[in-house]
This record gives structure tokens, sequence and C-alpha cells, in this order.
């Protein structure tokens, strides 16, 4: 169906302010997560569009189109809840914090955290297994440490989305050169110039805060002690369960597709419960399905522990068919394209070009707090202002990336935050303020755009829709 040409910004902002007003009152009154403003958000939306001609059916379409975007995701987000499960009883987690605790020192560890997460992230182009993998890990392994909870999951994050954007098997930085109509390896290389800076700058703000105040380790031998000792009484310790992951990430550079080989180290993790740790058949399928369940005798420990599982995650599937429907109404009823518009007619400079694309993802971002949408719309609207001006869209793709991508983790309620916030057993509050590279990494592209530093240039002129991209360097 054709866009609504007549829509007035007062019509296109009301289904934004619905959601941001019930996404305020849900946090801080209903404490209700993020669904139901979602729901609201959907319905202002359909009404939006029914005001300005739409049928029913053609909202409906809209929806369905939003959510099949996200269809992919939907999956390895399900079979990560089982390799969580399966890990976890196969004792490969456990093995992965045993080892930790005797190896890595305080002093260095929340950096380290950043930097392996981040290795572990490009090799599986996948922020939300590295999380929910290594990520958990090292979780368990700083609270024996004695650090802030709430800045080791910010570290997590930043090394996860540090890896998830670099990473040629990730889905976004697929997705974003794609939409901005350049190739995959400009792109990946056009990002060196704002990834790597502010990932260097996150690692010594890491460094700098993990040593100094109350964020800083408190390391007790005896504490380090009895969880070590808690998880050799509950699981056989062997270094050779390290080979998991290392298997898991040789299978990503081979670049074998993501959900079979997803598939096959969870159930490799089934098949080790079942030989290492004397788990029964029937067990570890019920493992995978409802998360595993067990005793270390330390709280702390048992509350990461005792989780994973195909159900853990329909919270997040939730969510994430609910933004996504969102923004196929928002995008197919030109709601969003009348909100850009005006946008775009007040840029004049490059610095300008750049700030609104990346204020027109955040926008996206706090509206629907899906990483999807946050770039492919900005990305499909302001692609053409782009070739207008003659600023190379590989500009464009890394402007969105930087909001879509990694600025999304500052949305409390958005899809990762309530990801991390499910799996850590924390409140987007405590990890928000730690994402350093979240914060950083976007207000490195505005400073570039008003400076002109690693801004690339490109004549579109007699450019054609099939010659897209293949000029990018």
């Amino acid at each position: 169906m054709e866009l609504n040409k007549d829509m007035s910004v007062s019509l296109a902002i009301i289904p934004i302010i619905a959601l941001m007003t019930a996404a305020a009152l849900s946090i801080f009154v209903w404490e209700a997560g993020m669904h139901f403003p979602l729901i609201i958000g959907i319905v202002a939306a359909a009404c939006v569009a029914m005001i300005c001609g739409s049928k029913w059916e053609d909202i409906q379409n809209m929806m369905v189109k939003g959510v099949s975007m996200a269809l992919p995701a939907i999956f390895i987000l399900l079979i990560i809840g089982t390799i969580v499960g399966s890990w976890i009883a196969s004792g490969v987690i456990p093995t992965i914090i045993y080892y930790g605790l005797s190896i890595i020192k305080p002093e260095i560890f929340v950096p380290v955290v950043a930097l392996v997460t981040g290795i572990v992230a490009v090799t599986l182009g996948s922020s939300f297994t590295s999380i929910a993998t290594v990520g958990l890990a090292f979780m368990a392994i700083g609270q024996g440490l004695g650090f802030d909870p709430g800045l080791v999951a910010g570290a997590v994050i930043s090394g996860a989305f540090f890896g998830d954007k670099l990473s040629p098997l990730s889905d976004t930085t697929n997705i974003a050169p794609a939409m901005a109509e350049t190739d995959l390896f400009s792109h990946i290389k056009h990002m060196l110039w704002d990834t790597l800076p502010a990932f260097f700058v996150t690692i010594i703000l890491y460094w700098i805060v993990s040593n100094t105040g109350s964020t800083s380790g408190t390391a007790d031998a005896n504490a380090i002690q009895d969880i070590t000792t808690g998880l050799n009484g509950v699981f056989n310790i062997h270094p050779l369960l390290l080979l998991v992951p290392v298997l898991t990430i040789a299978l990503m550079l081979m670049r074998t597709p993501a959900i079979p080989a997803l598939m096959g180290v969870g159930m490799l993790g089934a098949i080790l419960a079942v030989l290492t740790q004397g788990v029964s058949v029937s067990s570890i399928i019920q493992i995978m399905t409802s998360g595993y369940n067990g005793e270390t005798g330390i709280t702390a420990l048992d509350t990461l522990l005792n989780r994973g599982g195909l159900t853990s995650m329909l919270g997040t599937v939730a969510l994430v068919i609910l933004a996504t429907s969102l923004g196929g109404v928002l995008e197919s009823s030109g709601a969003f394209e009348v909100l850009t518009r005006k946008m775009m007619k007040k840029v004049k400079s490059t610095g300008s070009l750049i700030t609104s694309s990346i204020l027109s993802t955040f926008v996206v971002a706090f509206a629907s707090g899906a990483q999807y949408l946050a770039i492919i719309l900005p990305a499909r609207s302001f692609v053409n202002k782009y070739k207008e001006m003659g600023i190379d869209t590989k500009n464009l793709s890394r402007a969105v990336e930087s909001a879509g991508t990694v600025g999304i983790n500052l949305v409390p309620w958005g899809v990762p935050a309530f990801f991390v916030a499910d799996n850590f057993g924390l409140s987007p509050a405590e990890f928000i303020p730690f994402a350093f590279f979240a914060f950083l990494v976007p207000l490195v592209n505005i400073l570039f755009g008003f400076t002109g530093w690693t801004i690339a240039k490109k004549d579109y002129t007699g450019v054609t829709s099939n010659q897209k991209g293949e000029q990018s360097a």
C-alpha cells in the first residue's frame, strides 16, 4: 500500500508520545516491564494509520512485515536459551568460572572482561550469545572478586557490542550497509575509525573505575575458595570442557550459518551433561526447555547459574515481536518518514546530517527498543539525503550502527537492556551508567561529523539503483 502522504507531524508523533509515556509509567509506577507499553504504542500507531485512511487489513500486513524482519533473531534467541541451560548443566560455564577465579587478577579484571567478551563477540557475530555464555561466567567471577555487578555487566555489554559491531557475521552489521546502499566490508573498514578509539577509551575508563572508589574489587580469598569449592561439589570441573566455547568460535570462523552452528553446540552441551555430569536424558531435555536448577551452597552464585532454557527467552521474544510490529506500522504508514522529513529540511552541513541521522536512530530506539528498526528506518529515510550532499553512504551506515546497534543499550526498555537484565538479574539502572562504549561511539561520530575527520565523500551523479554500493571504498 502507499504511504499516507497527508499525515501531519502532530499525528505522526502520537504513537511515540504514547509509547514513551506508557514506558515511563511502566518503569517508575507500574513496574510491569515494556510489553504493555509497546501494545499501547501499537494501538496508537494503528489508530493514527486508520485516521489517515488505512484499513485494518493494511495495518495487519504492516505488523506482519515488521515481525518478518526479526524472525531469524527470534530463532537465535530461543536457541541461546537452550545453549545456556546445556552449558551450565554440562559444566562448561562452571568450568570457565572456576578457572577464571584462579587466573584473572582483580587489578585488570574489568578491562579483561570487555576485551575477552569483545573477542568472543567478533568471532561469534552475536552480542546476545556472548552475553549469555562468557558474560554470565564473568558475572560470577566478578561476584567472587567483589566487584560491583553493574560495573561488570557494563563491561560485558561494551565488549559484546564492540564485537557485534565489527563482526562480518553479525546480522545488524549486515543490515546497516544493505539499508544504506553500501557494501559490507567498506562499512566495517569505515567503522574502525569510530569503534577502535571509543573502545580504547572504554578500556582505560574501566581500568580507572575498577581500581578506585566503591566499584573496585574487594577480593576475599575465603570467598573465592567458597565459590570454587561450591562448584567442585556440584560439577565435575575439567579443562577439556573449555573446548566447547573454542569449538563454537571455530565454527563461526569457518562461516557456518549461525542457527545450525548454535544448535550444534547446544546439543554438544547436552551430550556432555550426560557423559561428564551424569545428567539423565530426560533431565537435560527439561533443563534445555525450562533452565538449570541446582544448588552450590553459594546463594549469589546459584542466582546466576539457575537460569537458561528455551522458556527463559519467551519474554525477550515477545518484546521483539511487539517492537517490530510497532516499527512495521510506523514505517509502512509513513509516520516515521513524516517525522524525519522536517528534520532533513534543516540539514545544511555534514555535522548536522550525521547528528540528525544519529538522533533519528535514537528516536526509533527509544520508541521501539528494537535494534533492527533503529537501523532500518533511519537508513532508509536518510540515504537519498547523503547522496544529494555527496556524502558517501558508508558514513550513514556507520552512524546508524553507532546508535542502533550500540547506543540502544542506553534505552532501559530496549530489547538489549531487557535481555541483559533478565540474564544477569539486574535492573537497567544498575548497568547502563557503566556501558561506557554505548555513550562514546555516538559521540565520536557526532565529533567526526562536525570536524570532517574520517568523513568520506562520493559523487553519486549518474549512479543508478543497480550500481548502489559498488563504488564504495
